[in-house]
């Protein structure tokens, strides 16, 4: 068994596939998760396909006992994965403060107890909303980290130059800030996928709940932005290929290959796809329409953004696979799962 790994806010989208990944990988998982925007059976899921139950405490990781508490009745962890944060660009512009607490007091925790219980690694996971709106596609990690759209990229913005600082200060800890584009999809088993509480703020749930009917139209934002169709173009990955990423940067720091202590990756595809372009994917790969309607332009949204994952295709040995029509087809099963209870 290799070592224990702490996934917070492991119940939620990225954070579930990515433990199973760390269980396939011969990793012991503890989870901790609010469950404010996801729910405790995601764990029996995880347990169905990995047959590995993985520990699960329900708690705050603002909370400063809870994550002592933690690390005292799991000793012996040697790498973090931080999923837990609030992670909605437009939600972000109606609730900034909410947004900055959270973020940044869950990151200043962690890092804070890393030395004193013997941590060593320390995964973040980031997003391509810290390059602001790009002066060119695709975009690699030298590009310039631009005043961001939303308060949700800036507290990705300030968590890794936090990191940053914490390591140059001399604390004993590695870390890889994984800087993600648009994570969609779900497990081929259809044992997981993206769940949110309430409404989606997410793409791809509201549309598969469109296409089952649960949502009238799909609402999307804008049709006015100079790209092909109008609509904003993104770089959508799988989200296994995602959580593939993170067993990756923790074995790379754990084995000490890593060439610095704070590295940076680009997780993305490496292909821009417009929002139509996906709505059409989706109606291609299922033979289900989707009633949509053209909103007007969300406070905070980029533009259009796609990566260049040269650097992780060749340092982490890392490549995103998995064709747009499959993992359209993986959350429509994900999402005829859920209406079948």
């Amino acid at each position: 068994m290799k070592p224990k790994i702490l996934v917070t806010g492991g119940t939620g989208f990225i954070g579930s596939h990515t433990t199973v990944e760390l269980q396939q990988a011969g990793y012991d998982v503890v989870i901790i998760d609010n469950l404010s925007n996801s729910k405790r059976e995601v764990v029996d899921g995880i347990e169905h396909i990995t047959g590995t139950r993985p520990a699960f405490v329900e708690g705050d990781c603002t909370d400063m006992p809870t994550l002592r508490r933690l690390f005292e009745d799991y000793p012996g962890i040697k790498g973090i994965i931080n999923f837990a944060a609030s992670k909605a660009v437009g939600e972000s512009v109606q609730k900034p403060i909410l947004y900055y607490r959270n973020n940044l007091n869950i990151l200043l925790n962690l890092l804070d107890l890393m030395p004193e219980y013997g941590v060593e690694a320390f995964v973040f996971s980031s997003s391509c909303t810290v390059y602001g709106e790009p002066d060119q596609n695709p975009i690699t990690e030298a590009a310039p980290i631009k005043k961001a759209t939303s308060p949700y990229g800036a507290t990705k913005q300030i968590s890794e130059g936090i990191i940053a600082d914490v390591i140059r200060s001399g604390s004993p800890i590695k870390a890889v800030l994984l800087r993600y584009f648009n994570p969609i999809g779900a497990h081929p088993s259809a044992e997981i996928g993206e769940l949110p509480n309430g409404v989606p703020q997410n793409l791809v749930p509201f549309l598969t709940q469109t296409a089952i009917g649960i949502r009238k139209e799909l609402s999307i934002f804008g049709n006015d932005y100079s790209t092909p169709d109008g609509t904003c173009i993104r770089d959508f990955i799988y989200v296994v290929d995602l959580a593939q990423a993170h067993v990756k940067a923790l074995d790379r720091m754990l084995s000490g290959d890593n060439a610095e202590p704070l590295e940076v990756f680009n997780i993305g595809t490496g292909q821009g796809l417009s929002v139509l372009q996906l709505v059409n994917a989706f109606e291609q790969a299922t033979g289900v329409k989707v009633p949509h309607r053209f909103a007007p332009r969300r406070e905070g949204d980029i533009e259009q953004i796609w990566a260049d994952p040269a650097r992780a295709n060749q340092v982490l040995g890392w490549h995103a696979q998995t064709d747009i029509l499959d993992v359209m087809r993986s959350a429509w099963r994900w999402q005829q799962r859920l209406a079948d209870g």
